[in-house]
């Protein structure tokens, strides 16, 4: 029997929900790199979740559990990008997220995944 990923499996150990919030441990998100600090970036939250999310919805967990709606995965090589008026080079690096449900209206709905 499969069942959906759980909060912990995506959010790392320590996460909880309740109706009015979801509590995310940045503890949890150092296996992935994180410096956990009092003031970390949105942006390095952020990738630091998509890595830990990635750790357990991976297109191999997707094939065997039907109940899995969502993939990331690393994109293609990296590439590079010449970014502001100096140009400056800043190395490119990609996920694919890829949710699916069954066909239905053409919109994504949080509520249906």
């Amino acid at each position: 029997m499969t069942t959906e990923p759980t909060l912990v499996q995506i959010f790392g150990a320590g996460a909880v929900q309740d109706s009015a919030s979801l509590t995310i441990q940045k503890a949890a998100l150092t296996a992935v790199g994180l410096t956990a600090s009092s003031n970390n970036s949105a942006e390095s939250l952020l990738i630091a979740l998509l890595l830990v999310a990635k750790e357990n919805l991976t297109p191999e967990n997707h094939d065997i559990n039907l109940d899995q709606s969502v993939t990331i995965t690393n994109g293609v090589i990296p590439s590079f990008v010449a970014r502001g008026t100096s140009q400056i080079q800043y190395r490119q690096d990609t996920f694919t997220v890829a949710v699916e449900k069954p066909e239905g209206l053409i919109v994504i709905d949080p509520d249906d995944y």
